[in-house]
C-alpha cells in the first residue's frame, strides 16, 4: 500500500507516520503545510520544520501553503492519506471529505486512542520533542523547551484534572516538535529561538537549527 503523510513535525502526526510504517505501508511523501496563521485544520507553530523532520526520516517532502493543500494531495488518487487526528471531528471529517473528491483512502491511527497512551507511547519509542506552543489556562511559558517524558505528561495529566485541556493538546491547548528519533538518520538541533507572547497564547520561536548525528 502506498500512501502519504501529513507531517506537521508534532507528536501526533509524527507517531501516525511511525505506525504507518510498522505495518508495512510504503509511504512516498510526506506533506507539510506552513498556514499562515493559526488554524483549525494545521499546526502553526514551526510548522516548516516538519519537512526536516521528514528530511531525518529520509522521506521526500512538500512543503505547501494552506491554500495549496488540496491541489497536493489530489495528485495522488489511489494512495492512502496518513494524519494524526485524535478527537478534532471537524479536522477528520474535512480530511475525508477532500480524501473522497480525490480517490484517496485515510488511515487515523490515533483516532480516538487513549491521549495518555498516545504520549507514553511517544516516549516508550524512543523519540525526543519539545514544547513549542502553550494556549490554554493552566500551562505557563516555563513548559516552552521542555522535553515530552514522564515528568511533563504528569503536569499534564494535573492539568486536565483541574482545567479540563486535552493531554494531547487535541483543542490547541499546546504544540509539539519532534526532534529526534531512534527510528531517524539524524537529530534536529535548536540553535536560536526565542518566545512570543501572544497573551494566553506563548509560541516559542526557532530561528535557527541544525541537522546532528542522532
Amino acid at each position: 500500500m502506498k500512501a502519504i503523510s501529513l507531517l506537521s513535525g508534532g507528536k501526533d502526526s509524527f507517531m501516525s507516520l511511525l505506525i504507518a510504517l510498522s505495518v508495512g505501508i510504503e509511504v512516498e511523501r510526506t506533506i507539510t503545510v506552513k498556514a499562515e496563521q493559526d488554524s483549525y485544520m494545521f499546526h502553526y507553530p514551526n510548522a516548516e520544520l516538519g519537512s526536516r523532520l521528514s528530511e531525518m526520516m529520509g522521506i521526500e517532502n512538500s512543503l505547501v501553503s494552506e491554500s495549496e493543500f488540496t491541489r497536493t494531495v489530489a495528485a495522488y488518487s489511489g494512495y492512502f492519506l496518513i494524519a494524526g487526528a485524535v478527537e478534532s471531528e471537524f479536522q477528520k471529517t474535512r480530511l475525508e471529505e477532500i480524501c473522497t473528491d480525490y480517490g484517496l483512502k485515510t488511515f487515523f491511527p490515533l483516532w480516538r486512542k487513549d491521549q495518555e497512551l498516545i504520549i507514553k507511547d511517544f516516549i516508550s519509542s524512543g523519540s525526543r520533542g519539545i514544547f513549542v506552543s502553550v494556549a490554554a489556562e493552566g500551562l505557563g511559558e516555563d513548559l516552552l523547551g521542555r522535553q515530552i517524558d514522564e515528568e511533563s505528561l504528569r503536569v499534564l495529566k494535573e492539568k486536565n484534572s483541574r482545567y479540563g485541556i486535552s493531554i494531547v493538546g487535541e483543542g490547541g491547548e499546546y504544540e509539539t516538535l519532534v526532534t529526534c528519533s531512534p527510528f531517524a538518520a539524524g537529530c534536529i538541533e535548536i540553535l536560536e529561538s526565542e518566545i512570543i507572547d501572544r497573551g494566553i497564547q506563548k509560541n516559542l520561536k526557532i530561528n535557527k537549527v541544525r541537522m546532528v548525528n542522532s
